[in-house]
């Protein structure tokens, strides 16, 4: 039998699935290989067993945990897909407001399904196996990780920094633009697309393992950035101080 592959959603834009679905013509020659059982972008099919489940998005509410632990259950491996599931991601930012002064000032009132709770990262509240971070995802990045899972091999992430990547590519440095960048303690693999295209690392794909921050904190505060403009940097996709796993 093919392996059976789910994609699950949860508090997020949908945009890393979007990501998958233009792969087009690799997605295609993917389904020779595996068989997607569930998938609600595209079908309303489900499943009661899985070898692989990808999850997208952050948890906050309560039926949205529940939901989670119940697709954990079911599948052999779970793989958070983008920032909002591997970090909770932009989502997290909910951590420094009222959540009910939030929903007033975004929503202009309450509903049923709003956000309940503060934004959590997929393993903060059951066990992920591995992940394809970024925001959106890169698509290559994620064949190379179902690839992997595949032939059973675990998937590896470059464990340098996105300054790596700059170089390789010879992109001027962002700081000499006078704009702060994330590069330097940021995971890469995304090919330095933002900085390519002009813009800056917002450090979207997480922290690198054990990064060097001291050295880094001395560059921002370098550039004229305090220690709650540093802080805030690091917040947008990195919340420092999430709950624990239940």
């Amino acid at each position: 039998m093919k392996p059976r592959i789910g994609f699950f959603d949860f508090t997020g834009c949908e945009g890393c699935q979007l990501t998958v679905l233009n792969l087009e013509d690799e997605l295609l020659e993917l389904l020779e290989l595996v068989e997607i059982v569930e998938f609600r972008e595209v079908s309303s099919e489900s499943s009661e067993v899985l070898d692989i489940a990808f999850v997208e998005g952050s948890i906050c509410r309560p039926d949205e945990a529940e939901r989670l632990r119940a697709i954990r259950k079911k599948t052999t491996t779970l793989v958070a897909l983008g920032a909002c599931a591997d970090t909770a991601g932009v989502n997290a930012l909910c951590h420094f407001r009222d959540l009910k002064e939030l929903r007033q000032e975004v929503y202009g009132g309450e509903f049923p399904q709003m956000m309940t709770e503060p934004p959590r990262a997929l393993a903060e509240v059951v066990a992920v196996d591995y992940r394809v971070p970024g925001c959106p995802i890169d698509g290559r990045e994620f064949l190379s990780v179902l690839q992997a899972l595949l032939v059973g091999r675990p998937p590896e992430l470059p464990s340098y920094s996105l300054c790596v990547e700059c170089k390789l590519a010879e992109l001027p440095c962002t700081f000499e633009a006078g704009q702060v960048c994330l590069g330097p303690v940021t995971r890469a693999g995304c090919k330095a697309l933002c900085i390519e295209a002009g813009d800056r690392c917002r450090g979207c794909r997480g922290l690198i393992d054990n990064p060097r921050s001291d050295p880094y904190h001395r560059i921002l505060e370098e550039q004229g950035l305090s220690v709650e403009e540093i802080l805030q940097e690091f917040r947008t996709f990195n919340v420092e101080g999430r709950g624990k796993k239940d």
